[in-house]
């Protein structure tokens, strides 16, 4: 099967750049029945720089987060290398936790779709590594963070005991892993008060039209009014499970991919797009929480300007 043009060059990227692939080394692609062409091409680039490549295929998970059949996780942690672009993420299985323990390094590239494998992937990952250096080099020490927006967001956030974690794509370290496409610096928050507007992307709704716009109250960390009904449901019916959980403020992130110069529609895309901040409500057990939730629900915001103890933070811009 050859590979279309068009994946060609982000497969590229994504093997030989983020992963740093060497022939000496094994690679497993895990990939679905609805992601078959994304992994043939990243298992085409593999199988030219190593004679060790494996290219493994299950039906879709049913959600995020379940596992993969036994074979599949096998192959995952016998590799050095794992690139999993599948329709349900494997960023938070067993399965990706045990490759990791083994010494894989791991890419996610969970929903990923031919649009935003060819969009996101079209980067210079050593660049947005910059990026992300250089916003942490502004916030690391700071213990607030304020986040204003001309849509109205307003909120301040205590990061005073949390550490900011960056999203690279550079995976270049044993037992490493990355979502692809990447770009990112965030953090969970040990509180937050305030408003914020998402006037970007947010499931379910997809990309927002210009003249939308979803609107959530803040106080002490947990998400106290929410004006869209769709996403309210999803967090009312995980709050009957866990409670307060699924109302936690998990994530203040800050996209630092300069190549994603408008959004899509796919939150694994514009989360990371140069210049946007993104904040999640519920789960941030695996970002350096304490909470454990069914739901992780990101919402993109445009145009923010952000404060690190008062003091403006430059953002990358997308190009």
């Amino acid at each position: 099967m050859s590979t279309p043009t068009t994946l060609r060059d982000p497969a590229e990227t994504a093997v030989e750049q983020c992963l740093a692939l060497e022939s000496d080394e094994s690679c497993a692609i895990v990939t679905d029945d609805k992601r078959e062409p994304i992994g043939e091409a990243l298992y085409d680039v593999a199988s030219e720089i190593t004679d060790d490549a494996v290219i493994v295929r299950y039906p879709p998970g049913s959600t995020h987060g379940s596992e993969p059949p036994a074979p599949v996780s096998a192959a995952m942690a016998d590799a050095d290398v794992v690139l999993a672009p599948t329709t349900k993420s494997l960023s938070h299985t067993r399965a990706r936790t045990e490759a990791n323990e083994a010494g894989a390094r791991v890419a996610t590239l969970p929903g990923i779709t031919e649009e935003v494998f060819t969009t996101g992937l079209d980067a210079d990952y050593e660049l947005i590594a910059d990026h992300c250096a250089d916003v942490r080099e502004q916030v690391d020490d700071a213990d607030e963070i304020r986040v204003t927006a001309p849509a109205g967001t307003d909120i301040t956030f205590d990061v005073s005991g949390r550490d900011f974690l960056s999203d690279t794509g550079i995976v270049h370290e044993p037992g490493v892993m990355s979502n692809l496409p990447a770009g990112e610096v965030f953090v969970s928050p040990e509180s937050a008060s305030g408003t914020f507007v998402v006037d970007g992307t947010m499931m379910p709704h997809g990309l927002l039209n210009d003249d939308q716009t979803l609107a959530f109250e803040v106080e002490d960390g947990l998400v106290t009014d929410i004006s869209d009904g769709d996403i309210r449901e999803t967090v009312e019916s995980a709050a009957e499970e866990v409670g307060d959980a699924a109302r936690n403020l998990a994530e203040l992130g800050i996209g630092t991919n300069v190549a994603v110069t408008e959004l899509v529609g796919s939150v694994l895309l514009d989360e990371k797009a140069g210049g946007t901040v993104h904040i999640a409500i519920g789960d941030d057990a695996g970002i350096g929480g304490d909470v454990e939730a069914p739901i992780h629900l990101d919402g993109i915001i445009r145009g923010p300007t952000v404060y690190a103890d008062g003091a403006e933070v430059e953002l990358p811009q997308s190009e």
